[in-house]
C-alpha cells in the first residue's frame, strides 16, 4: 500500500465531518461529542477531535482515525475505506483494486435484487396497467414509483419462481427466504414495495392488493436470514444524509407515510413498519439526530404507541417531540388532504413528549372528583421526576400551582420525595465493569509513549535516555514510532494509526493510551520528571528479581553479592 497516498487521503479529510455525516456530533470545547455508535450507549461518550483527527469512546474504549471508523462503521475493510474518501476529496484511486468480498448470504441478496427488477418491469408492461393507474389515482406518480422502486407482481403462480430457478436457484431456497411458498409465487397480482437494509440492498417486500379480492391488505415477507424486521427502519438508508441536514428525523408508522412525506420534500423520515420499537431501532435512530420527532397516526392505536414509544426513548435518555395528528388522520391522509404547508406547520409545532404525555393523562379524568383530580396530579407529578431539567420541572409545578389552585411548596415538596425515592431504589441486573488499574510506574511509560506521537522531540529524546519499556507491546510500539519517524519525517496519531492497522497488539495498546486522556505537550523538565519515574520501575524490578534471587541461593558468598547489588540500587534509588 503506498503511504504516501493513504496520507494524502487522511490529510484532505476532515474525520469531524465524516463521522458527523453518520451520528450527529455536537460542540464541545475544542472536540465534538456524539452517542458512540460501537456499543449500547445512552450518553454521548464519543469524542472527536478536530486537531488530532482520531476519535475516542471513553466508555467501550473505541478509538482510530477517519479510516479505523469508516471500517467498523461501515464493515468494509482499509482498501474500501481508502479509496471511498479518495473519491470523496478528489484524490486519485485508481491503482487500488478491490476485490468484492462474498458472504454466505449473497446468493440471497442477489435473489432479491433480480426480484425486485422482476417486479418493476411488470408494473410497467400491459399488465401492470390497472395497477399503475391505481398508484396514480393514490397520487404516487412516475417519480415516486421510480424513487421507491416500486413494482407489481402479477396474478400468475409461478412467473418469479420460474425465473429464479434459471438462475440456479433452487426451490428449497426460494421457500426458506420467503420468496416461494410450496414451490409458488408467494406475491399475486400485488403492488410490491421493497424494505432494505441498512446499507440498502433490498431484503424483503410488502404487496399491497390494489383490487378488492377479500385477501389481507398487505402481505410481508418472513423474517429470513437477511431480513430481521425489528432490526431494520424503511427508509434509513436514505434518510441518513436527509438527517444529517435537517438535523432531525421524523419517525412514522409505515411505509405509506415516508412515500407521501417525500413527495412534498421531506424526506428526514424513516418508518417502524408497525408501531412496536425494538432496541435494535432505537440504536438506529440515535445515530440518525438527536432531535426525534413521532409522527405516528392519530387514531387511538397511534396515540398509545406514540406514548409507548416515547417512553422507551424517554427511559433511554432522550426528550422526544410529537406531531400531533387529528384522530382518525395518518401521515399519508393528512397531506393528501392539507398539503405540505399544513403538514410542515405540524412539524414546526410539535410538543415535548412529556407535555404530551401529561395531556393525555388528563383524558377521561373528572375534574370535579376530588380523588380523580388528586390522582391526576400524582401521575403528572411522576411525570416531572423523570425530566433531569430543573428549570423545566420548575415550569410544569407553577403551572401545575395555578391551574389547580394548590400551593407550590406543596408540589415541590412531592416531587422532590419521588426524586429521593428514585435515588434509593436498587439498581437491578447492572453490571460493574472491572476497572484495571495502572500504577503510577505503568501510567508514566504510558505518558511518555503518548507524548511522543504529539511531540516530535520527545522521540530523540527517549532515543537518547536509553529508556527500557517494561512490556514488549511498549517495546515494539516504541520502536514502531522510532522507525516512522526516521522514515517519515514527522508523525502524527491519525497517520500513524494508518501505519500499524494490521499490528493488532500495537493497536490495541495506542486504543488503551487514547482512553486514559493523557497529556498533549510537555517541556524538556517535565518529560525528565517522567523519565526519573520510569528509570526508578525498573530499578525496583531488578530489586525485585534480585530479591526473588537471593531467597532460591544457597551459597553464601553468592547471597552476600546480591545483597551488595541490591544495596547500591537502593543507595542510587534515594
Amino acid at each position: 500500500m503506498n503511504n504516501d497516498l493513504v496520507n494524502e487521503v487522511r490529510s484532505k479529510v476532515d474525520i469531524v465531518d465524516i463521522i458527523g455525516e453518520r451520528i450527529p456530533l455536537v460542540a464541545r470545547g475544542k472536540n465534538f461529542f456524539g452517542v458512540c455508535p460501537f456499543h449500547d450507549d445512552t450518553n454521548p461518550s464519543l469524542s472527536v477531535s478536530r486537531e488530532k483527527q482520531i476519535y475516542t469512546c471513553f466508555s467501550c474504549h473505541a478509538t482510530g482515525n477517519v479510516f479505523t471508523f469508516l471500517m467498523n462503521y461501515e464493515h468494509i475493510d482499509f482498501k474500501q475505506a481508502l479509496k471511498y474518501l479518495g473519491d470523496k476529496v478528489g484524490v486519485d484511486t485508481g491503482s487500488i483494486h478491490i476485490k468484492n468480498k462474498s458472504t454466505k448470504f449473497d446468493n440471497l441478496y442477489e435473489a432479491y435484487n433480480l426480484s425486485l427488477k422482476y417486479y418493476q418491469n411488470n408494473l410497467n408492461t400491459k399488465a401492470g396497467h390497472e395497477a399503475k393507474k391505481y398508484l396514480l389515482n393514490r397520487k404516487i406518480d412516475d417519480d415516486l414509483i421510480k424513487e421507491f422502486e416500486i413494482g407489481l407482481s402479477l396474478p400468475t403462480k409461478d412467473d418469479l419462481t420460474k425465473l429464479l430457478n434459471s438462475k440456479n436457484y433452487d426451490l428449497v431456497t426460494l421457500n426458506r427466504i420467503g420468496l416461494s411458498s410450496d414451490d409458488h409465487d408467494i406475491y399475486n397480482d400485488r403492488i410490491m414495495f421493497p424494505l432494505y437494509d441498512v446499507s440498502g440492498k433490498c431484503v424483503g417486500f410488502s404487496g399491497r392488493i390494489y383490487k378488492d379480492n377479500g385477501q389481507n391488505k398487505y402481505l410481508n415477507t418472513k423474517e429470513t436470514d437477511i431480513f430481521k424486521k425489528g432490526e431494520l427502519l424503511y427508509h434509513y438508508h436514505i434518510a441518513r444524509e436527509e438527517c444529517r441536514i435537517k438535523k432531525s428525523v421524523i419517525v412514522m408508522e409505515g411505509f405509506m407515510d415516508v412515500i407521501r412525506a417525500s413527495s412534498i420534500g421531506i424526506k428526514n423520515t424513516v418508518a417502524l413498519m408497525g408501531t412496536a420499537l425494538t432496541r435494535e431501532q432505537i440504536n438506529l435512530i440515535k445515530r440518525l439526530s438527536n432531535n426525534i420527532i413521532l409522527c405516528l397516526d392519530g387514531d387511538d392505536p397511534g396515540q398509545h404507541a406514540t406514548l409507548n414509544i416515547g417512553n422507551m426513548l424517554l427511559d433511554d435518555g432522550i426528550e422526544t417531540k410529537v406531531i400531533k395528528l387529528p384522530n382518525p388522520e395518518d401521515p399519508d391522509s393528512y397531506i393528501l388532504k392539507n398539503g405540505k404547508e399544513r403538514f410542515e406547520g405540524l412539524v414546526e409545532s410539535a410538543v415535548i413528549f412529556s407535555d404530551y404525555k401529561m395531556e393525555s393523562l388528563k383524558k377521561n379524568v373528572n375534574f370535579k372528583s376530588d380523588e380523580e383530580t388528586a390522582n391526576y396530579i400524582e401521575e403528572v407529578l411522576k411525570e416531572t421526576s423523570k425530566q433531569k431539567d430543573p428549570i423545566r420541572r420548575e415550569v410544569i409545578l407553577k403551572r401545575l400551582a395555578k391551574e389547580f389552585d394548590i400551593g407550590y411548596n406543596t408540589l415541590e415538596m412531592r416531587i422532590n420525595s419521588l426524586l429521593q425515592e428514585k435515588k434509593e431504589e436498587p439498581k437491578e441486573n447492572v453490571t460493574k465493569k472491572v476497572i484495571s488499574r495502572k500504577d503510577k510506574y505503568i501510567k508514566a511509560y504510558e505518558q511518555i509513549i503518548y507524548f511522543m506521537l504529539n511531540n516530535d522531540w520527545v522521540i530523540t529524546q527517549v532515543e537518547n535516555e536509553r529508556l527500557i519499556f517494561p512490556t514488549e507491546v511498549m517495546r515494539i510500539t516504541c520502536n514502531e514510532i522510532i522507525y516512522y519517524y526516521k522514515k517519515y519525517g514527522n508523525i502524527n496519531i491519525a497517520d500513524f494509526y494508518t501505519y500499524i492497522q494490521d499490528k493488532e497488539d500495537i493497536l490495541n495498546f495506542l486504543n488503551n493510551i487514547l482512553a486514559e486522556n493523557y497529556l498533549d505537550g510537555t517541556s524538556k523538565e517535565e518529560l525528565d520528571q517522567y523519565f526519573n519515574v520510569a528509570h526508578k520501575y525498573i530499578e525496583l524490578l531488578e530489586i525485585k528479581r534480585l530479591t526473588n534471587l537471593m531467597k532460591k541461593e544457597v551459597d553464601p558468598l553468592e547471597q552476600a553479592k546480591i545483597s551488595e547489588k541490591i544495596r547500591k540500587l537502593r543507595l542510587g534509588d534515594s
